[in-house]
């Protein structure tokens, strides 16, 4: 069975630094992409960055030049580097793994628990 387990949130001042991770875990072969999103509330969830087991990557505009998605293929982890935060950046993180192929099969569209990431200003 496949889990995706993050770690790595907390609280900061703005202007301060943070490194999100994300482990895949279970019998697993490959992944295709893996990305971060956040949900604020009172908001929806959003894309935050998303990368491609080739290591194609996307970034929301608001985070561009502060964030920095990166992966372990081999270790079927996924890292969010964040630096330069502010309070908007105050929100739940999740992580997100889509077309997982395993020992069960192709599966799309895992979720992590989510971890909290709170800016202080």
């Amino acid at each position: 069975q496949v889990q995706l387990v993050e770690s790595g949130g907390g609280l900061v001042q703005a202007g301060g630094s943070l490194r999100l991770s994300c482990a895949a875990s279970g019998r697993i072969y490959s992944i295709d992409t893996m990305a971060w999103y956040r949900q604020a509330p009172g908001k929806q969830r959003e894309l935050v960055a998303s990368i491609t087991s080739s290591g194609s990557t996307d970034y929301a505009d608001s985070v561009k030049g502060r964030f920095t998605i990166s992966r372990e293929n081999v270790q079927n982890t996924v890292y969010l580097q964040m630096v330069s935060l502010i309070p908007e950046d105050t929100a739940v993180y999740y992580c997100n793994a889509d077309r997982i192929l395993s020992s069960s099969g192709l599966g799309r569209n895992y979720w992590g628990q989510g971890t909290q990431v709170t800016v202080s200003s």
